[in-house]
C-alpha cells in the first residue's frame, strides 16, 4: 500500500489475518459471526446468525463453562476477556484451538451481557511453558482446578481467623505462587491489618492504621470494590507515588490487591505480592479472584464463630459463679463442660450460696434444652434460688417456691406448646458437723466416696422436676459426711454421654472415683476426661443414641485424716458409713436400703455373710414399718483393717415398745425376725433411746468375737442399756 492511499476495510484486514469477528447478546441468545469466524467454528464459510445452542455444540463443554467466569471477571474488573477454546467436530474430536478476545459489557436494564470480539486460530501450547500456563486448556487447567478444590476445602475447615490466615499463607498457586500476603480489614474509616505473611512483624507498622483516603492500593480496593493489579515496580510507582516508598523496601516485583466481599459488602482487601514479574493474565486473575472470594467467606465464618464463642463464654462466665472463699474443713471443685457443637452454653448450672452461721448451700440443676432460651431460663432460675435461700428457707421450701416461680416462667408466650422443666438438687451443708440437708427435684441422686475409696449412690427423697406442678412437695433428706468423705453432684451429661444409660454410666464413673489418687481438682479433671477424653471412645455405652450433653459437676470433700481428696486408698481411714431413712409411706425404699448395704459390702469376702447382712436388715426395717407408726433410720458402718473388719447395722425408730424374741408356732405368720438375728449375727441387741429404740447387729469378717464380746442370746441378753 502506497502513502496517501485509503486504508483498507477492517473486515478485509481481519480476513487477511485469518481473524474472525463475532457478536453475542445474552438477552436474545443470538451469536452473529462473519465468514472467517464461521469457518473457525467448523461451520460453512459465510456470515451467519446462530443460537447459543448451535455455538455451544461446537465448543468443548469445559471451555464453554470457562467462558462465563471469564466474562463476569472482565466486567467486574473492566478489562478484556481472553480465553482459549477447543473447537469440536460432530464426532467430538478437537479440530483446532482458537483464542477469543472481547470487550464485554453488562446491560443493567436488560440484565444481560453484550460482547463483541475476535477469533483467531492458535497452536496448542506445550504443558509447562508460559503459554501453557496462560492458556485455559492443557495441564495448567487441571492443576488450577485441583488447587482451587484443595484451597476451598482447607479454608472451609478453618475455624478461626488465625487458622484462615495460616491456610492462606500456605497456598501454592499453580505457576505463580506469591511470597508475601497481607489481609486488610476496615474499622470505621481506617484500614487495619488483620494478618500478614512473608515480612517481619515490625514492618507492618506503617499499614496498621491507615486512612481509607490514603493513596494506597488496598485502600483504593476497599473504597471502590475493584481489584488492582500491578505487574511491575514502575507501574506501582506511577500509580501510587505517595506510598511507593512503603512497598519498595520489600523488593517485590508484582502485586495483586483484591476485594474481600461478602453479601455485596467489601469487608477488606487481600494482597498477594510476588518476587518475580507476573503478567496477571485473565486466567491468573480468575484464580486470584476465586481465592479472594473463598478467603472472604472463610474470614466471615471465622469471625462469626469467634463472636459466638466470645458471647457464649461471656454468658457462661456471668451465669456460672465462682466458688467463693475457702471454707474451713472443706474442699470444693467444680466443672462446666458445654456440648461440642452449637451454642457453648446450655441449661446446666451449679451454684454455691453462703448462708448465715458459716453454713453454705450447693445447687446443681439442668433446664431442659440446649438453646438460648434454656440458658436464659437457667439464669433466671439460678437468681430465684439464690433469693429464696438468702431469705432463710429450708431446702424443701426453697425448691417448692422455685417450682412455683419456674412454672410461670417456663411457658413460652409465643409458643404455648414449648413447655420447659428443670431438674435440681439443693443441699445445705454445715462444715462443722458435716451434716447435709437436701431436697431433690427430679435430679440424679448424689454420690459419696468414702474415706477408704468406696463410692455409693445415696438414695434421697425427691419430687417432680421444677415447673411441672407448682404445688409439688419436696421432702428433705439428711446426710452426714464423715472426715475424708467426698460428695459428688452432677448432671446427667456426665453419666449418659457416649451412649451410656444411668447404670452403665455409673459403673464407668465408679471406677474413676474408687481408683483415683490425687487432689480434688485432679479428680474433677479425671471424671470429665473419662467422658470426653480419648479413652471414652473405647468405652461407649450400649445405646445407639450417643449425642453429647452439657456437663455440670460439683465435688465437696470434708477434710480429715486419711482424706480421700489427696491420699492413696492404702492410707485412708478404714471406716465407711451410710445413713438412710425409710418412711412409713415408702416401703419400696427397703429395696434401696438393701442395695445400699450391698454396695457398702462390695469387697466383703464372704458371700454368705453379705447375704445374711442384707436379710437381717430387711427383717429389721420390715419390723419397724409393720409394728410401729414411725419411720425407720438406718445407720450402717464398716470398720477395721481388711481381714478383721466389722459390719454394724443399726435401725432406729420412735416406737416405745421393745421387741422380744418369741418362739412362733409352725403356722405363725410372724415372730421369726429376732430368731434370724440371733442365728445369723455374731452380736446383736436392742437399745432404748430417749424417744424410741434401736435394734442392731454385728458381723465379723473373721467370724470370731472382737474385744472379748460374744454373740448375745436369750431375751434377757437382747436388751441393752443406752
Amino acid at each position: 500500500m502506497r502513502t496517501g492511499e485509503p486504508l483498507p476495510e477492517v473486515g478485509d484486514v481481519l480476513a487477511a489475518l485469518a481473524t474472525g469477528l463475532w457478536h453475542w447478546d445474552t438477552a436474545t441468545g443470538e451469536v452473529t459471526v462473519d465468514g472467517e469466524a464461521a469457518r473457525l467454528l467448523g461451520l460453512p464459510t459465510g456470515p451467519a446468525t446462530l443460537t447459543e445452542a448451535q455455538v455451544r455444540a461446537r465448543l468443548h463443554p469445559v471451555d464453554w463453562n470457562e467462558i462465563t467466569g471469564v466474562v463476569q471477571l472482565a466486567v467486574a474488573e473492566g478489562t478484556l476477556a481472553e480465553v482459549r477454546i477447543r473447537i469440536m467436530d460432530e464426532r467430538g474430536h478437537v479440530v483446532r484451538v482458537v483464542r477469543s478476545r472481547s470487550k464485554p459489557s453488562f446491560d443493567t436494564v436488560r440484565k444481560a451481557y453484550v460482547l463483541t470480539g475476535t477469533l483467531q486460530e492458535v497452536a496448542e501450547p506445550r504443558p509447562g511453558t508460559p503459554a501453557g500456563r496462560s492458556a485455559v486448556t492443557g495441564e495448567w487447567r487441571r492443576s488450577r482446578e485441583a488447587f482451587l478444590l484443595d484451597a476451598g476445602r482447607a479454608l472451609a475447615e478453618a475455624r478461626s481467623t488465625e487458622e484462615v490466615l495460616r491456610v492462606a499463607a500456605g497456598l501454592s498457586m499453580p505457576g505463580f505462587s506469591p511470597d508475601g500476603l497481607a489481609v486488610f480489614g476496615v474499622s470505621g474509616d481506617r484500614l487495619t491489618v488483620i494478618g500478614h505473611h512473608g515480612q517481619p512483624e515490625n514492618e507492618a507498622n506503617p499499614f496498621v492504621d491507615m486512612s481509607l483516603e490514603t493513596d494506597y492500593p488496598a485502600a483504593e480496593v476497599v473504597r471502590t470494590g475493584r481489584a488492582v493489579y500491578l505487574s511491575s515496580p514502575q507501574q506501582y510507582r506511577s500509580r501510587y507515588p505517595m506510598t511507593w516508598s512503603l512497598a519498595e523496601r520489600f523488593g517485590r516485583r508484582s502485586w495483586a490487591y483484591l476485594p474481600l466481599t461478602v453479601a455485596g459488602r467489601t469487608m477488606g482487601a487481600w494482597m498477594a505480592a510476588f518476587a518475580y514479574p507476573v503478567a496477571f493474565t485473565p486466567d491468573e486473575r480468575s484464580v486470584l479472584t476465586t481465592v479472594a472470594r473463598m478467603l472472604a467467606q472463610a474470614l466471615s465464618r471465622a469471625g462469626a464463630a469467634e463472636n459466638q464463642r466470645e458471647l457464649a463464654e461471656g454468658l457462661q462466665r456471668s451465669m456460672l459463679p465462682m466458688l467463693g472463699p475457702e471454707i474451713p474443713g472443706m474442699d470444693i471443685a467444680a466443672r462446666y463442660v458445654p456440648t461440642g457443637g452449637g451454642l457453648q452454653v446450655g441449661g446446666d448450672w451449679y451454684d454455691m450460696i453462703p448462708l448465715p452461721g458459716g453454713r453454705f448451700a450447693l445447687v446443681i440443676g439442668d433446664v431442659q434444652g440446649h438453646d438460648v432460651r434454656a440458658a436464659g431460663l437457667m439464669g433466671q432460675l439460678r437468681i430465684a434460688l439464690r433469693a429464696y435461700a438468702s431469705e432463710g428457707h429450708r431446702p424443701d421450701a426453697v425448691l417448692a417456691r422455685a417450682s412455683h416461680f419456674f412454672h410461670g416462667l417456663a411457658t413460652a408466650e409465643d409458643d404455648p406448646g414449648d413447655l420447659r422443666f428443670a431438674t435440681c438438687y439443693y443441699a445445705e451443708v454445715d462444715p462443722a458437723t458435716g451434716t447435709v440437708e437436701s431436697a431433690r427435684a427430679g435430679h440424679l441422686d448424689p454420690v459419696v466416696r468414702m474415706a477408704d475409696g468406696t463410692a455409693l449412690i445415696l438414695a434421697t427423697a425427691g419430687g417432680l422436676p421444677l415447673g411441672i406442678d407448682p404445688d409439688t412437695d419436696y421432702p428433705t433428706t439428711r446426710l452426714a459426711l464423715e472426715p475424708g468423705d467426698t460428695l459428688m453432684l452432677c448432671t446427667d451429661g456426665l453419666v449418659e454421654t457416649g451412649g451410656h444409660d444411668l447404670q452403665s454410666g455409673w459403673h464407668r464413673l465408679r471406677v474413676i472415683l474408687e481408683e483415683h489418687v490425687g487432689g480434688l481438682e485432679e479428680l474433677a479433671d479425671a471424671l470429665v476426661q473419662a467422658v470426653h477424653g480419648p479413652s471414652s471412645h473405647h468405652t461407649v455405652g450400649p445405646l445407639a443414641d450417643r449425642r453429647e450433653d452439657d456437663i455440670a459437676l460439683l465435688l465437696l470433700c470434708r477434710q480429715g485424716e486419711g482424706c480421700g481428696c489427696g491420699e492413696s486408698t492404702a492410707t485412708r481411714a478404714p471406716v465407711r458409713r451410710t445413713m438412710l431413712t425409710v418412711a412409713q409411706a415408702e416401703p419400696a425404699r427397703i429395696a434401696t436400703a438393701r442395695q445400699h448395704l450391698r454396695d457398702l459390702l462390695h469387697d466383703w469376702p464372704g458371700e454368705e455373710q453379705r447375704d445374711a447382712a442384707v436379710l437381717l436388715l430387711s427383717e429389721m426395717l420390715t419390723n419397724v414399718l409393720v409394728h410401729t407408726d414411725t419411720d425407720a433410720l438406718l445407720v450402717a458402718e464398716v470398720a477395721g483393717e481388711p481381714g478383721e473388719r466389722r459390719i454394724r447395722v443399726e435401725v432406729t425408730d420412735n416406737g416405745d415398745d421393745l421387741p422380744h424374741k418369741r418362739r412362733p408356732g409352725e403356722m405363725a405368720s410372724s415372730g421369726r425376725g429376732l430368731m434370724l438375728v440371733e442365728l445369723l449375727a455374731d452380736a446383736w441387741g436392742v437399745a432404748p433411746r430417749g424417744e424410741g429404740k434401736s435394734i442392731w447387729y454385728e458381723l465379723y469378717e473373721s467370724a470370731a468375737p472382737v474385744d472379748g464380746a460374744g454373740p448375745a442370746s436369750g431375751p434377757e441378753a437382747a436388751v441393752e442399756t443406752p
